[in-house]
């Protein structure tokens, strides 16, 4: 490409003055690109600017403009994001770009499948395959590239790769810390199952002796959408005791995974504490779970059983009376029915009546709730239809902008989880628009970063939710245009820029 991406821009405003002054040159290029449609905003000409240069849109023929300048070590540090996120438009603007991108970097030949490149590598030195390349090493950065994603007929090549790198002294328990500093280490295993659900790898992993009990890859599994991962990893022997999958697979009302845990001997042991607290067993803590997620009367059959859990306190609470809070009555009836204790406190009664309504407003305002109910709001909101039931516990006096364990409000629980409606609603209720989460993100961070990673998007909106968080006056950082990893959302974000400049960062 010869031109600069400001000439680009420049050939966009001479395009749309031209057009809006009746010039039929600029009215026919438009009609070719567009049909009958014309053009109206600046995004419009932008676009068939790129469509003209052979482009699908606008980001990306602004990709391929950016990159073109970059020098090769910020180019390399593009591709080598690209591939751990899997951001498939971004790895196409690259490689298409420039095929060879990366041919210098051991550990990017090594993400991209280069089975001549490493083999070449591998044959000078032997050593690469257990040296340390920006913090990992080589398997690691195998089983944590998500290029299959993009060339899902590079599956021989990549298990050719995994044998070269284990031929050549390679760890398959290999891992690097969670975080910096850490003692909790993410395995290569988990990073070709639960972080870039790649069964083949996974597999090629565990024949050749990774220890399926890594901490991480059995919850991990459960967020895929399917049982491949769960079932290879218990034949392999996971133990689900002390690994919180059990709860996770309540999170998605996957009543198949639920069974086949339980079968793997999960209900026996205990849940880590950290997910929800305390120590209640089994029964207890599971009819918590299958209330605070909705799930279905076939996941509540399942778990509620007769005998004493069913009294067994959890965070304080007991399982009738959580269940009637969260308005699961198939629940509570059937703990009813096995024994349950069915007292409730009078905060608990205030907080049931939120499930219908009517309920008296302010009567829980500046009441601490307790563990079990402090963090209502941010745990229901991205369950269907709970837009009444959120904004009457709201009208009973529950903090807007409680932070969780981990530092999200519910505003931010429905950015991430992209649910526009819910958040205009704690918009408009007065939630604070420029709170800073637990991780250090932005309201515009944690919506772009939930479009990428929520693993139950059925409901999702986030064009909407972007949309939304523009509309209420946040900055764009430049940034998070290149590095988006959607192309709907790169789209929104590369026109918005345009048209509002001004708003830019």
């Amino acid at each position: 490409m010869d031109t600069s991406l400001d000439q680009l821009r420049r050939d966009a405003t001479k395009f749309r003055k031209s057009h809006r002054a009746g010039d039929l040159g600029a009215r026919a290029r438009a009609t070719a690109m567009l049909g009958p449609k014309q053009p109206q905003s600046h995004v419009d000409f932008l676009y068939i600017i790129a469509r003209e240069r052979g482009f699908a849109s606008w980001p990306r023929l602004k990709t391929a403009a950016e990159t073109r300048g970059l020098n090769q070590a910020e180019r390399d540090a593009h591709l080598r994001r690209a591939l751990y996120l899997g951001q498939v438009p971004v790895l196409e603007h690259l490689l298409a770009e420039d095929p060879n991108l990366g041919e210098d970097a051991f550990e990017i030949n090594i993400a991209l499948y280069r089975c001549e490149a490493v083999a070449r590598a591998l044959a000078e030195n032997a050593n690469l395959a257990t040296q340390d390349f920006y913090g990992r090493r080589p398997i690691l950065h195998l089983a944590f590239s998500k290029y299959l994603r993009y060339q899902p007929e590079a599956v021989a090549d990549m298990l050719a790769v995994a044998q070269m790198l284990f031929d050549a002294g390679a760890d398959v328990n290999d891992g690097f810390p969670h975080e910096p500093g850490s003692d909790h280490f993410l395995s290569a295993l988990y990073g070709a199952i639960g972080h870039g659900n790649n069964m083949r790898l996974g597999q090629w992993l565990l024949d050749h002796g990774a220890n399926p009990n890594d901490g991480e890859s059995l919850y991990h599994a459960t967020e895929l959408g399917h049982h491949d991962g769960l079932k290879m990893l218990i034949a392999a022997g996971a133990d689900p005791k002390g690994t919180n999958a059990l709860l996770r697979a309540m999170d998605f009302d996957d009543v198949e995974a639920v069974r086949m845990l339980i079968e793997a001997g999960g209900e026996v042991g205990d849940f880590k504490d950290d997910e929800v607290g305390g120590e209640a067993p089994w029964v207890a803590r599971s009819c918590f779970q299958v209330a605070r997620r909705g799930c279905s009367e076939e996941m509540a059959r399942l778990v509620v059983r007769p005998g004493p859990e069913v009294n067994q306190r959890h965070n304080g609470a007991l399982p009738y009376a959580f269940a009637r809070v969260h308005g699961h009555g198939v629940l509570a009836d059937l703990l009813a029915n096995a024994g349950a204790d069915t007292t409730m406190t009078d905060i608990e009664r205030h907080l049931a009546s939120a499930v219908t309504g009517p309920v008296k407003e302010g009567a829980l305002t500046g009441f601490d709730l307790g563990e079990a109910y402090n963090d209502m709001v941010r745990e229901i909101l991205q369950l269907p239809e709970r837009k009444g039931h959120v904004e009457r516990l709201l009208a009973l006096g529950l903090d807007i902008d409680r932070p969780d364990a981990f530092g999200i409000t519910p505003l931010h629980a429905a950015g991430w989880q992209g649910l526009p409606e819910m958040m205009g609603l704690l918009k408009d209720r007065g939630a604070d628009l420029d709170y800073i989460n637990g991780y250090g993100g932005t309201l515009l961070s944690t919506v772009l970063h939930g479009s990428e990673n929520n693993p139950s998007q059925n409901r999702s909106d986030y064009v909407g939710a972007i949309t939304q968080v523009f509309e209420w006056g946040a900055p764009l950082p430049r940034i998070y245009i290149d590095t988006c990893g959607r192309e709907d959302l790169m789209a929104w974000l590369a026109d918005f820029a345009e048209a509002h400049p001004d708003r830019v960062v």
